[in-house]
């Protein structure tokens, strides 16, 4: 991907929507919900401080991370569904 965002940026690939519940159940497409969950599949290089210097993201490629239902910005790069949002607006890194 040629896509390189800027700063805390973070583009990420959301999971798949549910297609059935626990007991079983198919969920049709227009009662899904937004996943809010993803891989990370691109990272900026990090915030810059009142100083100058560039903090670096923690989060990088590959993590599987927890965000806000409505965090980001959605786009379609080569086909693909992503998001891009800030690295503040990730909850937390999923354990592998």
């Amino acid at each position: 991907m040629k896509l390189k965002p800027l700063a805390d940026r973070v583009v990420v690939k959301p999971s798949e929507a549910e297609e059935k519940t626990k007991g079983g159940i198919i969920v049709p497409d227009t009662a899904k919900e937004k996943p809010v969950w993803g891989e990370v599949i691109a990272v900026g290089p990090g915030r810059v401080s009142d100083d100058g210097k560039t903090i670096p993201t923690e989060v990088k490629v590959g993590d599987k991370v927890l965000y806000g239902k409505y965090s980001g910005t959605e786009l379609t790069v080569e086909g693909d569904e992503l998001l891009i949002m800030r690295e503040s607006d990730i909850f937390a890194i999923m354990p592998k």
